[in-house]
């Protein structure tokens, strides 16, 4: 982590990704509308300076909690899923309604994690996004939680936003939190201090987050690094500030030192490894050994039966899975080309014995061009 200099005008982007927290929205459970007001007018004058704006809002289980008299955020799938769909409507209201003072108006946009697993939609999304900011309006997205279940639930609006920086092309995103950005230790410990720029997020990094901390939202710090770190690897910077700072986009945009600034990384994944990586959920494990570990992560090879320990899941060809080293570590991801159980049988097995228990032309568990380094080293 090192601390320099705050690009201004979110380094030259013309079309932004903005997060706006559950738990920034709520004030003591109820709707905090002088901070919606304040985030609505920031947006409006970014628009004036030309920058495009996706927003992706949280705010509809908190909405529903307002409306059903609630103190906690619902436990029970069903309950939760209530809850969101009594305040879904209201929030996008709002939204409308105040966008509208300014001669603008809300697209609102409800997706989940088999929305965006599936390629063709997932290129259905992206299409629907880019016509609807070129059509002039503000595309409002949130997961649909009223539908979800857990299988398919993309788990937290973060992650989502950082989806939505794939969709629509957006060169920089903007998580809004009801934290003030990155600590170097837990910000209730004596001492901590706030992280002005990070160069890469890495193993430190990533230990110095927490858990949730708010009874409204579902994310913690971890989710926003998850984000964040899933942007900078397709070369995007991102931002994670306090949500309650008097015109945080607008001082933002003008550069001013808030919150946490996290740098583009130079090595880009395309857009369709960007999907493999961040938007299946991964349906088994991998396990490799040492030598495969290395061929994958510093040369970039494809993943062979031979280096191949163990496979755990029941997963189909083409299906996304998880590879790790002996000891657990996650090092990439990729679209295997055999189903999981003829992969068992072929475990640690050589090039035309591996393909005769394969029953196939190929051997090759994961094409180089299907796999997605994860762990530090060459990314194809």
């Amino acid at each position: 982590m090192t601390e320099t200099v705050r690009p201004p005008a979110f380094g030259g982007a013309r079309r932004v990704v903005v997060k706006i927290g559950s738990a920034v929205l709520s004030d003591g459970g109820a709707f905090d509308r002088v901070t919606f007001v304040s985030l609505v007018r920031d947006l409006v004058r970014l628009r004036q300076q030309g920058v495009e704006l996706v927003v992706v809002s949280s705010g509809a289980v908190a909405l529903g909690m307002e409306r059903m008299g609630l103190t906690s955020r619902p436990k029970e799938l069903p309950a939760l899923q209530a809850t969101a769909a009594i305040g879904q409507g209201r929030l996008m209201r709002l939204w409308e309604d105040e966008l509208g003072h300014y001669g603008l108006r809300a697209a609102q946009v409800l997706l989940t994690h088999d929305d965006l697993r599936s390629r063709s939609r997932f290129l259905a999304a992206r299409q629907t996004l880019r016509t609807v900011l070129e059509l002039g309006a503000v595309p409002v997205v949130n997961e649909n939680d009223t539908v979800a279940v857990e299988e398919i639930k993309m788990g937290d609006n973060d992650l989502l936003s950082g989806q939505m920086v794939s969709l629509v092309g957006a060169e920089c995103l903007v998580i809004v939190s009801d934290v003030e950005g990155l600590y170097d230790r837990n910000p209730a410990l004596p001492g901590a201090q706030r992280v002005e720029r990070v160069a890469q997020i890495d193993a430190q990094t990533e230990a110095s987050a927490g858990g949730s901390g708010s009874a409204v939202g579902s994310g913690g710090m971890r989710t926003k690094l998850a984000a964040v770190k899933s942007v900078n690897l397709i070369g995007v910077p991102a931002i994670i500030a306090g949500g309650r700072t008097p015109g945080l986009l607008r001082r933002l945009y003008a550069g001013e030192p808030l919150g946490t600034w996290f740098d583009a990384q130079p090595t880009r994944l395309s857009s369709r490894k960007h999907w493999i990586a961040y938007a299946l959920r991964p349906a088994g494990t991998v396990i490799v050994d040492e030598g495969a570990a290395r061929a994958i992560v510093d040369k970039g090879s494809s993943l062979l039966p031979i280096g191949v320990r163990q496979v755990e899941g029941d997963f189909g060809v083409g299906e996304c899975v998880r590879i790790v080293d002996a000891a657990g570590l996650e090092l990439a991801r990729g679209l295997v080309a055999h189903a999981a159980e003829p992969l068992r049988r072929a475990a640690g097995l050589r090039g035309d014995r591996a393909a005769e228990v394969l029953e196939s032309d190929t051997a090759e568990v994961i094409h180089r061009d299907d796999l997605v380094v994860l762990a530090s080293g060459a990314e194809g």
